[in-house]
């Protein structure tokens, strides 16, 4: 993890306090919300960019930990959102929206250097990447006409269009870009340019959150104590999928290095892909991609806390393993 991953909090919080700052400048709001989708579509690129199709398939080699963690991530988490947002955020319909699309998208870059440090399946979960990337995008229109239709004025077709651009236009042009680098420089020379890929993905990143809060700082002053509401349903979701992940790491009798993938890849959030579909579809509701911004700001110190806990659980869990495999033999 490069410094600048490891610091990506405090640099988000940086980022909001700029928009805010700018925000105050009369003429700002209206040049910062037009800069918005084109750094997140560039951020969506970069983002892509890794990510090879080629494993696409490998992760069913492993189905039991592939198969539960799609059902955790694509139906129990739609699920724990939509009941976590009707709970908390009852009389905040933007705020449960946004609430929805950041835990409706699972992680497709972070989670892998968390599994790494928790010694977790690495290979798994880079098998499981790709999986997660295309359901994501062909599920997130899904989740918000099941579950958002009654909360906010939702066009389909807008909405459809929308997640089309924003989207699949940053994939194909980051699939196309990553065959002919590989042709033309090799996958060692690719590889070896990744880091330099992955700073200016969360480069643009903050831009586009100093811009969002530059051209919505207003709403954010206005109603501060909206943002503060997200605290316990974000907390209450990571610390329920935890536990989740583990009592079925138990009862399947799956190996630490497993259990510690389908850890991060339940708990950890792609929200900058929420982040751009909400800042293009809803951007006559700012709050909801405020929401968003929230995932970052919290996800990364909570998978630093997260991974640790994992290694201190290592040894317990292979100790339980052998009892019950013992427990076998004697059955």
């Amino acid at each position: 993890m490069t410094w600048f991953e490891r610091f990506q909090p405090f640099l988000i919080l940086t980022a909001v306090l700029l928009g805010l700052g700018l925000a105050q400048i009369a003429g700002v709001s209206a040049v910062a919300s037009i800069l918005i989708t084109p750094l997140l579509m560039g951020m969506l690129y970069a983002a892509f960019l890794p990510i090879s199709l080629r494993h696409f398939g490998s992760a069913f080699r492993n189905y039991r930990v592939t198969l539960t963690s799609l059902i955790i991530n694509f139906l129990w988490t739609p699920l724990l959102a939509w009941g976590l947002g009707a709970l908390f955020l009852a009389n905040a319909p933007d705020l449960r929206v946004g609430l929805l699309m950041l835990m409706v998208t699972p992680c497709t870059d972070w989670y892998l250097v968390f599994t790494g440090i928790a010694k977790g399946n690495v290979g798994l979960a880079t098998a499981l990447l790709p999986l997660n990337l295309v359901l994501q995008m062909v599920l997130l229109p899904v989740y918000l006409a099941v579950f958002a239709q009654s909360l906010v004025s939702l066009n389909l077709w807008v909405l459809g269009s929308k997640v089309a651009i924003v989207l699949l236009v940053p994939l194909a042009l980051a699939m196309l870009s990553r065959v002919f680098l590989v042709r033309w420089q090799g996958n060692a020379w690719l590889a070896g340019h990744l880091p330099k890929v992955a700073i200016a993905q969360l480069l643009c990143l903050n831009l586009a959150i100093a811009a969002i809060f530059a051209a919505e700082g207003a709403t954010l002053i206005q109603r501060p104590d909206l943002l503060l509401r997200l605290l316990v349903p974000i907390g209450l979701f990571f610390i329920i999928n935890f536990v989740l992940a583990q009592q079925v790491g138990r009862v399947l009798k799956l190996a630490y290095p497993e259990v510690a993938c389908l850890t991060c890849t339940t708990l950890a959030r792609n929200s900058p892909v929420a982040l751009a579909v909400a800042a293009s579809a809803f951007s006559d509701r700012p709050l909801i991609a405020l929401t968003l911004v929230m995932g970052p700001l919290l996800e990364l110190p909570i998978l630093a806390l997260v991974s640790q806990i994992l290694l201190r659980f290592s040894s317990s869990h292979s100790s339980q393993l052998e009892v019950f495999h013992e427990d076998d033999k004697v059955g």
